[in-house]
């Protein structure tokens, strides 16, 4: 199976900026970074409502917690949310106060005001990638880079595991990428 590519900080750029120029820049931007982030999948993503982000008085939650619902594999979950995905959501919530005060609408919307299918994410990645002129890149490309950064940084495996929900190492291991670059820069330590 083929895996989703990671982006250079130059198509990061590129697809950010593709996203500012599109009217619901802070949605999309929110929707990004849980996959950039956190590493939610899309399905996780479409299944999210205000009330498992957002507390009673509008702050950002520091943990979401994921029902087994709302997961790929059925099982419950702990996201952890980041300074820079607080950060996005704080926008968010900024730009959207009235959706913001909704505790079981969904946490994204369309343009009709519906929430989102996870197809429907899938494609709205698929757009905003194909607009950045990225190919190769899908959904699960933040996931992969959210899985690679960390272990770029040194990050146990172990850890990396648990923040990513899988049951075994081996799948875990699979989403994080390699090069010579990095090759080389291990064996020099």
């Amino acid at each position: 199976m083929k895996q989703a590519k990671l982006l250079t900080q130059a198509e990061q750029k590129r697809v950010y900026a593709v996203i500012d120029a599109h009217r619901y820049k802070s949605r999309n931007r929110a929707i990004f970074a849980f996959s950039f982030f956190a590493g939610l999948r899309a399905c996780e993503i479409a299944t999210l409502k205000v009330g498992d982000i957002f507390e009673d008085d509008g702050d950002v939650r520091d943990t979401v917690y994921l029902a087994a619902t709302q997961t790929k594999g059925d099982e419950a979950g702990t996201v952890l949310v980041s300074k820079r995905l607080n950060k996005a959501l704080t926008t968010y919530a900024a730009a959207y106060p009235r959706h913001a005060s909704k505790s079981q609408a969904p946490l994204f919307f369309s343009a009709k005001r519906g929430g989102f299918s996870p197809q429907t994410i899938v494609n709205l990645f698929a757009k905003f990638y194909s607009a950045a002129g990225i190919k190769g890149a899908s959904s699960h490309s933040g996931r992969r880079q959210f899985l690679t950064e960390l272990a770029d940084k040194g990050v146990n495996v172990r850890v990396i595991q648990a923040l990513a929900r899988h049951k075994d190492i081996s799948t875990t291991q699979r989403y994080i990428d390699y090069n010579e670059s990095k090759l080389r820069n291990a064996i020099e330590l």
